[in-house]
């Protein structure tokens, strides 16, 4: 029996959010086009009983800290630091390749590292061959895996290298899990997916989702939450004219849920404003951002 702590790490947009979800084939963390989109540590879960449970973490893109919510988000990929016994480090095969290297020689990681050469099926003529022979001289390439994770090509061959790698030991979580998050905490990402997806820019950095009420009744789950934004202006535009925004939300999202916990849903949204609270210690707490 195999069990370990496999961390993904990488710029923001690599690919981290969508290889976790093609590898556990479910909807485990949610993705953009927007950079910055993960704020968590997401664990979850592949287990094959008997032979391996695979601990996966997507982690936040790192980035440098603007806010106290940043240094939160960086606290939790130091943590997938601690941890790991397997690192993946993902580069979009057509991006600069040099600024991904500064990034992984910065983590100083002394555990096996597999660099994940992401979005092959975009990739122009040469940059694949080009990103192989940069990263084969690089001391922390233990392997490089080429793969998309989008078009799920070549995932087995990855899943073959790290189970390779993995140490032996039982299994740290029940091999009916597939998290050790909350439903709750899968929810509210749900409802903040869809704010990336609706609006532009700058409203789904300024926002937060906090999940008040989880109630499950005989014929369907009651589900209350606040959508917290730093303006009055922004509590606007996520509402819409006549209420037209936030009731897309809304259907949006409760879509997703139900699909994800496999019962009814009534969702109810409200909006909340909270200035500057990616700067405020009790309010990121309070929002989930330990």
């Amino acid at each position: 029996m195999k069990s370990g702590f496999v961390n993904i790490f990488g710029r923001p947009n690599a690919g981290k959010s969508t290889l976790l979800n093609a590898l556990i084939g479910e909807k485990m963390a949610i993705v953009s086009p927007k950079v910055q989109t993960t704020r968590h540590r997401i664990k979850a879960f592949l287990n094959k009983p008997g032979e391996y449970q695979v601990i996966f973490s997507d982690t936040p893109g790192i980035i440098d800290p603007k806010y106290k919510l940043h240094e939160r988000m960086m606290n939790s990929v130091k943590t997938a630091l601690e941890d790991a016994d397997i690192a993946l480090l993902i580069v979009d095969a057509n991006e600069n390749l040099d600024e991904a290297d500064v990034i992984f020689q910065s983590l100083r990681l002394r555990v096996p590292c597999i660099v994940v050469l992401n979005k092959i099926d975009e990739a122009a003529n040469g940059k694949i061959a080009l990103a192989e022979a940069f990263f084969a001289g690089k001391s922390y390439c233990k392997q490089l895996v080429k793969i998309s994770a989008l078009q799920k090509v070549h995932l087995n061959k990855l899943l073959d290298a790290i189970i390779a790698l993995l140490p032996e030991g039982s299994p740290f979580y029940s091999e009916e899990d597939l998290s050790d998050m909350p439903t709750k905490f899968f929810v509210a990402e749900m409802i903040r997916e869809k704010i990336y997806e609706l609006f532009g820019d700058e409203i789904p950095y300024h926002t937060a989702v906090m999940v008040n009420e989880y109630k499950e009744k005989e014929s369907l789950v009651k589900i209350q939450a606040d959508i917290i934004v730093n303006r009055e202006t922004q509590k606007a535009i996520i509402i819409g004219d006549k209420g037209k925004m936030i009731r897309e939300i809304g259907t949006t999202a409760r879509r997703d849920i139900e699909a994800f916990i496999q019962q009814k849903v009534f969702l109810e949204l409200f909006v909340k404003v909270r200035p500057k609270w990616r700067d405020n210690d009790l309010q990121l707490k309070e929002y989930g951002y330990k």
